[in-house]
């Protein structure tokens, strides 16, 4: 995914166009890691929905000060299982294009 926005002026979390969202299966304030590929930062933070179709990656708070509009970053979320009672789930991948309009699930 692709930056397209850093808001300094707010309490912090990652903005994220819906439709991403949906095929990624990231949830509303769901925590996440976000690694920026071109700054090498990495930093824990939250889950906003952001406009359908618009393609928003919007790094919000002191986070913004870690990654510029532009920078490619990575967002990985995590699940904690009880192995012995659930089933391991597929990881999912998804790749964009660089106005993150166009996912891909990858398998």
């Amino acid at each position: 995914m692709v930056v397209t926005q850093s808001e300094l002026d707010y309490v912090g979390s990652i903005t994220i166009d819906v439709d991403l969202m949906e095929i990624a299966g990231l949830m509303t304030h769901e925590k996440v890691l976000v690694a920026d590929i071109d700054t090498g930062s990495r930093f824990e933070t939250y889950v906003l929905q952001g406009e359908r179709g618009t393609g928003t990656i919007c790094i919000n708070g002191a986070a913004a000060r870690l990654c510029n509009p532009g920078d490619r970053v990575i967002i990985l979320q995590f699940a904690w299982l009880d192995i012995d009672k659930e089933s391991l789930p597929e990881p999912v991948v998804v790749v964009a294009d660089d106005s993150n309009l166009f996912p891909r699930e990858l398998k």
